[in-house]
């Protein structure tokens, strides 16, 4: 099995043997495309002989097929040009970011956004409001081959091309009935996953009705999550609670932020910790009997809400009881059920020319927990709380106090779970084939779609903060015990004990955590395409014919989102409504009651017009020069939200006299403009446990308000590549061998800053940041930080992708073939330009927290006998770094900044994976396989951050274990 083909665009006959890699072939030996010529290409011109000189990487459905993945995407994400695409692995820890289970590419490291997904050429409706679709709602059995373009593409594909783009293609001409069965599950017992795909095609009145349909049902259980500590799900047993400690200090001479193990949050704990005052460190068991609680690091309490021999500055020990610590809490891998039906009707109306319709119809739902109980940090219990034990009470009362801060991690209250259903419509009809004009053919591609993205999210148990509070704060009103508040007692309060684990009674976890009537959002967006584009050969010029390609395309984007009304805020809640009643405790207008997951209302458009012009121009072509073409390409392009802006790109090739040998260069000006989410987002609330107060030195609980800015401009990317290829020269016919270097630079990039260095920047005298938050350390609930997105930043990125591969007739003398193949992609730089005065550029090419190792490989040997085929797989990235930004030191430190932060220790491992599969054909129809994912069963490296998550990264590491499957195909 191989994943990947030479980096080149060809044209080959349909007529040959399948091939793993679709080989580069010397043009003068291509024969002219017919309709069943399969023809491969990084632009929008398909004529006989064109050479790209943009790379195109190809994947065909053999090697999908022996990958053996539930999801298209798995197979396509193990590229090493693509870093950082999302999956049901990733964003598991998260409330509210509603991209749980959402499968999107990520080329060159540049974002999900930037990289542009097409389906049969065609554009596809997002599946969030950030517009990136979700490729498992793709129809996947009858996907022929994938191309993935690593380049800027704008030029020829539309915006949003700056990485790249991946073009699925499909088999419209499928005849038959084909299966797919597969089965799979986890070293652990865990992600039990049952796949059943079947596709059917026939054709008819002479061959010119085409009907194509397919189905698929696809359920993955996931991994649930594991306890509080340190416990992950199943028997895994590499989750250490790994932390940057931040000491709090930044001129000392030690390092500010110190690696290691155990973290153990000295705010609360398990079931209760009193965190400041004569009596911190009093702690409560399951049965609610007060304890020492045991800090890490030796530390003892000092009564003013810190700890000795502990980290300041994040509010962490080190070991001791760990009992409370949410991080392993978190689902591993979101639980996933998708189904798809896909049928394409096709009606050739004349010879080569064709009228279709395609309807896709899809459902995906997830589920996730992202973190268990509720943690908070900054409860005031009074000593008369009819809960609290008589010895607390005797205490205070010894001590002079009636109050005190109290923290829980709450695990006494049920663990949010968060559930989302996307489901999608597509509908597309369209035209395409050839006509002549004026002694030429020309080939036509025009099409309408129409797709809608209906997208559900609701979180179950999720606490209403005040009405927790309210419920917390428990007296005895003849002989029986209610909630302090009278107002709140009228609105159905009911008390709660949060000494213990005591479960709440029905009438308090309904008032406080309401499970049916949570947190909800409902999303509709809804996308429509005009497209037309149109190519020949007009010219005959002395080194071959003049290629031309041109067309337009007519886009118009549209989402409205509504929410619940205790998260999103109205002014005018009903009392009679019986799902969110009025409740003069929850701020009715401004929302955001919820713990999390308050979500906003909101809604926005825009619609873009483009046009664009592409030539390939034959500049010589004879035996002493060898044949070179230059490639030229124009587009513009008009926002209704930000007017026009243009994108172009310059390039050729060059076969050289040397035996196999060809020259590429290409050079691009591409464009992204801001998605729905950038422009009109309405604020999104997060609560952020643990945030870093420089002011005060110690760490509290905030809101940081994410808002969208409706005065965005595109961003601009020029990207240059330059490479060589090594054709299957007559020397060699089983060798290819290519080499590409690329450089991008992309300048108005839409990003902000985190909260975090929003408020250390102010903390450090940039007075530019200090009106965009505030931090009342008295009232916690009043703490807030607005982040808000820019065209300030810029990025710079470069390095190169190598690929090779050598095909291997009867291997030592046996049938069939041998195929060897491996890519690779080194980044030898990825800057990050804040653009704000004060704010440093980091270097993240290395940095293994993120998604841009230095290195990226992945190999594979493939023995295909004709009955039996074994494959061997190796995945390997090198290793790296937390971040480029720190300054490593023991001793004698510079003063720690928020740009240059001081730390002890700054490595961080690669990984090497290796997978094994086989297939076996039991007959010329059926055949049965298995495939081991991660044989050796390699663990996560940690990822360490500055709070209590789970601190891994999911975006490059894999966190499940070793991953047996089982199957069966068919095809009659």
């Amino acid at each position: 099995m191989a994943l990947a083909g030479m980096a080149q665009a060809q044209t080959a006959p349909a007529a040959a043997p399948a091939q793993d890699v679709a080989p580069p072939q010397d043009a003068a030996d291509t024969p002219p495309p017919s309709a069943a010529d399969i023809v491969v290409t990084g632009s929008r011109i398909t004529t006989s002989g064109f050479n790209a000189p943009t790379p195109t990487t190809v994947i065909g459905e053999e090697q999908i097929a022996n990958n053996a993945q539930p999801n298209v995407f798995n197979t396509i994400a193990q590229l090493p040009s693509l870093q950082g695409s999302t999956g049901a692995a990733t964003g598991t820890f998260s409330t509210s970011s509603g991209q749980q289970g959402l499968s999107s590419f990520s080329l060159r490291g540049l974002g999900t956004i930037r990289t542009l997904t097409l389906f049969d050429g065609q554009r596809v409706v997002g599946a969030n409001v950030t517009g990136v679709p979700d490729i498992s709602m793709f129809p996947q059995l009858l996907v022929k081959r994938v191309d993935v373009v690593t380049g800027g593409a704008s030029a020829s594909y539309g915006s949003d091309a700056v990485g790249g783009v991946v073009n699925f293609i499909t088999d419209t001409r499928f005849e038959g009935f084909k299966g797919n069965i597969l089965g799979s599950i986890t070293k652990y017992g865990d992600d039990e996953t049952a796949l059943v795909q079947g596709a059917y095609g026939a054709s008819t009145l002479d061959g010119r009705l085409h009907f194509v349909v397919s189905g698929e049902y696809d359920h993955e259980g996931g991994v649930d999550a594991g306890d509080f500590g340190t416990d992950l799900a199943g028997s895994r047993d590499w989750y250490r609670a790994t932390t940057l400690f931040n000491t709090g200090q930044t001129d000392n001479g030690l390092p500010q932020y110190v690696y290691g193990d155990y973290a153990q949050p000295y705010q609360y704990a398990r079931y209760g910790l009193i965190n400041n005052g004569p009596l911190q460190g009093i702690a409560f068991d399951a049965n609610g009997a007060p304890y020492q609680f045991q800090y890490g690091s030796n530390g003892q309490p000092l009564g003013n809400g810190r700890v000795s021999n502990c980290f300041a500055g994040n509010s962490f020990c080190q070991g001791g009881d760990l009992s409370g610590a949410p991080g392993s809490g978190a689902s591993l891998k979101s639980s996933l059920e998708r189904i798809n039906g896909y049928t394409r009707i096709g009606y050739d109306f004349a010879d080569d020319n064709e009228a279709y319709v395609t309807v896709n119809i899809a459902q995906v739902k997830t589920n996730n927990q992202p973190s268990p109980g509720y943690g908070r940090a900054n409860l005031t219990v009074q000593c008369d709380n009819a809960f609290l034990p008589q010895s607390i009470r005797d205490q205070c009362a010894a001590a002079g106090i009636t109050s005190f801060n109290f923290g829980s991690a709450n695990a006494q209250l049920p663990d949010p779970q968060v559930y989302t259903d996307r489901k999608q419509y597509r509908f597309v009809g369209g035209l395409k084939g050839q006509f002549g004009l004026g002694g030429t053919d020309w080939n036509y591609d025009a099409y309408y779609e129409h797709g809608i993205t209906i997208s559900d999210i609701r979180v179950r148990d999720i606490v209403l903060q005040n009405r927790y509070v309210a419920a917390a704060d428990a007296i005895t009103v003849d002989g029986a015990i209610v909630c302090r508040d009278p107002v709140a007692r009228a609105n159905g309060c009911a008390p709660m004990n949060i000494f213990g684990n005591f479960a709440p009674s029905l009438s308090a976890l309904a008032y406080v955590a309401p499970h049916e009537n949570g947190p909800f959002q409902h999303t509709k967006l809804t996308q429509d395409v005009v497209s037309a584009n149109f190519s020949g050969e007009p010219v005959e010029l002395w080194a071959g014919p003049l290629a031309v390609a041109f067309g337009g395309e007519y886009r118009r984007e549209f989402y409205r989102v509504n929410a619940d009304p205790y998260g999103a805020g109205v002014s005018d809640i009903s009392p009679n409504d019986e799902d969110y009643p009025a409740d003069p405790l929850l701020n009715s207008e401004l929302g955001s009651n919820w713990a999390a997951g308050n979500y906003k209302n909101g809604r926005g458009k825009y619609e873009v017009y483009e046009g664009f012009l592409e030539i390939n121009l034959p500049l010589f072509d004879s035996q002493g020069a060898g044949r070179a073409n230059l490639n030229a390409a124009g587009r513009g392009t008009h926002y209704s939200t930000s007017g026009t802006v243009w994108a172009w790109k310059v390039g050729g090739t060059w076969d050289t006299p040397i035996d196999g040998v060809r020259l590429r260069a290409v050079t691009s000006r591409d464009v992204r403009a801001p998605n729905l989410s950038e422009l009109f987002a309405a604020p999104t609330v997060t609560s952020v446990p643990n945030f870093n107060d420089p002011f005060q030195g110690q760490a509290v609980q905030i809101f940081q308000n994410t808002i969208g800015n409706p005065d965005l401009q595109p961003e601009i990317a020029r990207n240059t590549e330059i490479g060589i290829v090594l054709a299957r020269p007559s020397w060699a016919p089983g060798l290819s061998l290519s080499f590409d270097y690329y450089d991008i630079k992309l300048s108005g990039v839409v990003s902000s800053l985190s909260a975090q260095q929003i408020v250390q920047f102010c903390f450090e005298g940039n007075q530019a940041f200090c009106g965009g938050f505030s931090l009342d350390n008295a009232n916690q609930q009043l703490n807030y930080v607005n982040v808000q997105p820019f065209n300030l930043a810029s990025w710079k990125t470069s390095g190169f992708d190598i690929e090779a591969s050598y095909q291997w007739q009867q291997p030592l003398g046996l049938p069939g073939s041998l195929t060897l193949r491996a890519l690779g992609t080194h980044i030898r730089k990825f800057i990050v330009e804040a653009g704000i005065d004060g704010v440093d550029p980091v270097d993240q090419a290395g940095a293994n927290n993120g998604n841009t190792p230095d290195w990226k490989w992945l190999a594979t040997q493939t023995y295909d006998s004709g009955w039996f085929t074994l494959t061997v797989q190796e995945r390997w990235f090198s290793d790296g770094t937390f971040g480029n930004q720190y300054v490593v030191c023991q001793t004698n430190c510079p003063t720690s900044t928020a740009n240059h932060p001081t730390i002890n220790f700054n490595k961080m491992k690669g990984a090497f994976y290796m997978d094994v599969g086989a297939t076996y054909k039991i007959t010329d129809q059926v055949s049965i396989y298995g495939k081991v994912d991660n044989l050796f069963d390699k663990d996560p490296v940690a990822s360490p951050q500055t709070n209590t998550g789970l601190d891994i990264n999911p975006a490059l590491y894999d966190t499940l274990g070793r991953i047996y499957r089982a199957g069966v195909r068919f095809n009659f």
